[in-house]
C-alpha cells in the first residue's frame, strides 16, 4: 500500500511539530514546527549551519530527533521505507559510480523503484543531450546533474524534496529545470519542499516560504501573505528621520538613497514616506537575518 494511501486526500503532505536535535552541546533544530500542505511548493530558505539540511533528513527519515513529526501520514522513524515510495529526492551533490553508462543507471532505478517511468527519464536526457551510451566519466558535472534530475523527476511520487538541486549547472539549465518542474510534475495533489540559497530563481515559484535561522523557524508564511505585511519603502530625503520613527526592520542605502523595509505598518502611513514597493524574498530574508 502506498504510505498514507488510507489517510483522507486532505491531510498535509508534512506536519512537524517540536522538532529537536542536538549534536552534544550544539543545537542543530530547536522546536521547530510547520506544515506543507499537498499542493504547494515551500521554499527551505537560511544560511549554512541554520538547520536546513537536518530538517530535510529528518522528512526523509535519514537522522534521528524529538518531536513529532508525519510525513505523508508516516512517522519517518518507523515508516521510512514505506514513505521512500512515496517521496522522491533530490540531493545537492548526486553521487553516480563513474563507471556507469546512462543506460544502466536508467536499468537499475527501473528496477528498484515500480514508478519510475522509464519513457521520460530517456526524452529528459534527450533534450540535454546526454547519450544513453555514454559513461558518467564522460560526463560534465552539469551533466551529472542533468542525468540525476532526470532519473529522479521520472518517479511517480506525492513529495519531493530538493536540496540545492540545480547546484552545477548554469542559469539556462537551471531554468529549464524549474519550468520543466512546473510543467511536468507539479500538481494540486503533490507538494515540493526546496532547499536553496538561489532564492531569486525560486521565487515565482514558491507558494510558501520557510526562513530558518540557528535552528528556528523565524518566518513561517505564504508568498501571497508578503504584501500584506511586509513594505519596502524608498525613503525620500526629506522623510529619513519620520521612516526611522516608524520602525523599520531594514535599512539600507541605495543609488537614490535609502531603502527600508517595514513589518506591520500600515501602507496608508507608509504612503508619504517614498515609493512603496512589495520587497523580494532575498531582500526580505536578509532584513529578517539581520
Amino acid at each position: 500500500m502506498r504510505a498514507g494511501a488510507e489517510q483522507e486526500e486532505r491531510e498535509p503532505a508534512i506536519v512537524a511539530d517540536g522538532l529537536t536535535k542536538s549534536y552534544g552541546a550544539s543545537v542543530v533544530l530547536d522546536d521547530v514546527s510547520f506544515v506543507v500542505e499537498r499542493g504547494s511548493i515551500v521554499g527551505l530558505v537560511g544560511p549554512n549551519g541554520a538547520g536546513k539540511t537536518t530538517t530535510l533528513k529528518s522528512i526523509l527519515g535519514l537522522t534521528s530527533f524529538a518531536g513529532n513529526l508525519k510525513v505523508l501520514g508516516v512517522d519517518p522513524r518507523r515508516g521510512r521505507h514505506t514513505i521512500m515510495q512515496d517521496v522522491g529526492f533530490i540531493a545537492d551533490v548526486g553521487v553516480l559510480p563513474r563507471w556507469l553508462k546512462v543506460a544502466q543507471a536508467i536499468d537499475y532505478v527501473a528496477g528498484v523503484h515500480p514508478r519510475f517511468d522509464r519513457t521520460r527519464a530517456v526524452d529528459r536526457l534527450r533534450d540535454s543531450g546526454i547519450g544513453l551510451d555514454r559513461r558518467v566519466r564522460q560526463l560534465s558535472k552539469g551533466m551529472v546533474t542533468q542525468l540525476h534530475l532526470a532519473l529522479v523527476m521520472s518517479i511517480d511520487v506525492d513529495l519531493l524534496v530538493l536540496d540545492e538541486p540545480t547546484l552545477g549547472l548554469d542559469i539556462v539549465h537551471r531554468k529549464a529545470f524549474y519550468d520543466r518542474l512546473l510543467r511536468d510534475y507539479f500538481d494540486d495533489k503533490r507538494s515540493i519542499i526546496i532547499s536553496t540559497h538561489q532564492v531569486e530563481e525560486i521565487e515565482p515559484l514558491l507558494t510558501d516560504v520557510l526562513f530558518i535561522d540557528r535552528g528556528r523557524i523565524v518566518l513561517d508564511l505564504g508568498t501571497n501573505e508578503i504584501a500584506e505585511r511586509f513594505a519596502e519603502v524608498s525613503v525620500d530625503a526629506s522623510a529619513v528621520d519620520r521612516a526611522l520613527a516608524a520602525g523599520p526592520i531594514s535599512v539600507r542605502e541605495t543609488m537614490a538613497g535609502k531603502s527600508m523595509i517595514f513589518e506591520g505598518v500600515d501602507r496608508a502611513l507608509l504612503a508619504d514616506l517614498g515609493e512603496i514597493v512589495t520587497p523580494g524574498l532575498a531582500d526580505l530574508f536578509v532584513a529578517r537575518m539581520s
